[in-house]
């Protein structure tokens, strides 16, 4: 269940981002990038698959070429899912 932190949180980063040539509704390709490199540089700097990038634009649900609020909740979504995946597989792991 989302927090009411959590959601202002989402929102004020993607507004973060999505203000950077004016258009506050969209992430281009190059400002999505620019917010992975600089929110997700982690989840970039482990990646083997050098085409995830554009894998990861296919939350692009219209196929503009841009990416709207609801598609980075969809990654953001996404992203804690496998997290949290990964983390009770390598808990399993240990016993």
């Amino acid at each position: 269940m989302p927090t009411e932190t959590g959601s202002h949180t989402e929102i004020a980063v993607f507004q973060k981002y999505s203000r950077k040539d004016g258009n506050s509704c969209r992430l281009s390709k190059t400002k999505f990038l620019f917010f992975l490199d600089t929110e997700l540089a982690a989840f970039i700097k482990n990646q083997k698959d050098p085409s995830v990038l554009d894998h990861t634009m296919k939350l692009d649900l219209n196929s503009d070429g841009q990416l709207d609020f609801q598609g980075l909740l969809n990654l953001i979504d996404s992203l804690a899912i496998a997290c949290r995946e990964s983390f009770l597989w390598l808990s399993q792991k240990r016993f």
